[in-house]
């Protein structure tokens, strides 16, 4: 039992991550701003049972203050629903990019944008330096189109700037773990 959560306002410069994962009788909880080291906790509770219990209620806790679920994986069809709406935004922010309006819909966009794609955006976030100019736009919409139409291995190996091995096995790529420079045009 796993979840990724984000919490996304960029205007209250807030960009933080919280997960949790059971294991046996172990509950670990991790948290911090998306991109940075995250503190860990491991809660020991004996059993299985009172390690989902214990889940469970954070979780209720986490979603109440606003929290909501992200990708951690993308390998089912709900996941691929998810980047379909990523392009969807991006391309709601798109034009607010390009004339320089970085408006309260700018902003609602882009918020929803990065519940769906946590993004590291750095200690201070500056909406209107997100996205700089329509390339970074088309760009990251580009990559995200790259993990709908190509196995894998290729978009893991687009992230990380070379080709893949001629014998790799098929990965699930992860959000979350992706690098920074996956995401912003250099």
């Amino acid at each position: 039992m796993e979840i990724y959560l984000v919490f996304v306002d960029a205007i209250q410069n807030s960009n933080k991550f919280w997960s949790a994962k059971v294991e046996d009788g172990n509950l670990t909880v991790q948290w911090g701003r998306v991109g940075y080291q995250a503190q860990t906790k491991v809660h020991t509770l004996g059993n299985h049972q009172r390690a989902v219990s214990k889940f469970n209620n954070l979780v209720a806790e986490k979603m109440m203050k606003g929290y909501r679920r992200s990708q951690l994986k993308i390998d089912s069809n709900c996941e691929v629903s998810e980047i379909n709406r990523a392009i969807e935004l991006l391309e709601i922010i798109r034009p607010y990019v390009e004339q320089r309006n970085f408006s309260v819909a700018y902003i609602n966009a882009l918020n929803q944008y990065l519940l769906i794609v946590p993004t590291p955006l750095g200690m201070q976030i500056e909406p209107y330096r997100v996205y700089r100019s329509v390339e970074d736009v088309d760009y990251q919409m580009e990559l995200l189109n790259s993990l709908l139409t190509t196995p894998a291995p290729i978009a893991v190996a687009v992230a990380a700037g070379h080709a893949p091995e001629a014998a790799a096995e098929p990965k699930v790529v992860s959000l979350k773990t992706i690098s920074k420079n996956f995401w912003r045009h250099l």
